[in-house]
């Protein structure tokens, strides 16, 4: 087995097939940093919940995963095998509520990825509409916003189309499905990858708790912070630390907040699929 890279949260390896591995983590990232403390089960619970989410978007687009099960034993449910595929280089993220950065932005000019929105939004106020919100993919910092004619002018006129339509379409889908289990899908965002035929394919994670800003749908109340089922509960304590400049390295993680955080994930886990996790 043959280890290709790490990112913040999963490490990819090749087998001798070519096939890929993508094993997810314990870690939890917040401000790019990856603190020292893990989450108990939170790379099984991602990974779990990606299944799912693939099997409800069959419909939409062919997924990257070739066996959820022809993996190594001490990787079992945390991993899955898929297939090689040309990343897209683009962040593709849809937002139907105003929060995070895209609230910031907002604030600054009344736009987001070059988008006009209605005057007088505030926090987590709903959007007329979903919108495509592309950013940079860095390496290395922060991901910054472009607009659509960016994406264009970076990957042409027909993929560009192509991403942001099934970005749309997915978390469209995602969203109403969520909606009917309690949860409100505020944002989420979106890897894609091409295969050998050039070929759109939806890769990594898709609505997780990582990748997205899951609200209770009962407690929405526009015009502050909601009550997150996601990371954002890590982001919110951080945020509380005067001693902490938000770079490496991280702080520890209090006991008391890494298992209400594991609650959270378990909890959107349930909701979601209906099921126990044991």
């Amino acid at each position: 087995m043959k280890h290709l890279y790490s990112g913040k949260i999963r490490d990819l390896y090749e087998d001798h097939n070519g096939d890929l591995l993508l094993v997810a983590s314990d870690k939890v990232s917040v401000y790019d940093v990856v603190l020292p403390t893990s989450i108990p089960d939170k790379g099984k619970l991602l990974t779990q919940l990606s299944l799912w989410w693939f099997d409800q978007l069959a419909g939409v687009l062919p997924n990257h995963v070739l066996s959820a099960t022809d993996v190594p034993p001490e990787w079992t449910g945390r991993a899955v095998r898929c297939q090689q595929l040309e990343m897209v280089r683009v962040e593709c993220i849809a937002r139907g509520y105003l929060t995070g950065l895209g609230l910031k932005e907002y604030e600054k000019d009344g736009t987001v990825s070059g988008l006009a929105l209605p005057p007088g939004l505030s926090e987590a106020s709903r959007l007329p509409e979903p919108i495509f919100t592309p950013t940079t993919k860095a390496d290395v910092g922060h991901d910054e916003f472009i607009t659509y004619d960016d994406v264009v002018s970076q990957l042409g006129a027909e993929l560009s189309e192509q991403l942001r339509d099934k970005t749309l379409e997915i978390y469209r889908r995602g969203a109403e499905v969520a909606l009917q289990k309690g949860i409100i899908i505020a944002d989420t965002k979106i890897e894609f990858g091409l295969d050998k035929e050039g070929q759109l394919i939806l890769a990594d994670e898709v609505l997780t708790p990582d990748s997205s800003r899951f609200w209770y749908a009962d407690r929405w109340q526009p015009g502050g912070q909601q009550e997150a089922l996601d990371k954002q509960f890590v982001r919110d304590w951080s945020s509380t630390l005067t001693d902490w400049d938000r770079t490496y390295p991280g702080p520890e993680i209090p006991a008391d907040v890494v298992a209400q955080t594991r609650a959270r994930y378990v909890e959107a886990y349930e909701k979601l699929t209906g099921r126990r996790w044991s």
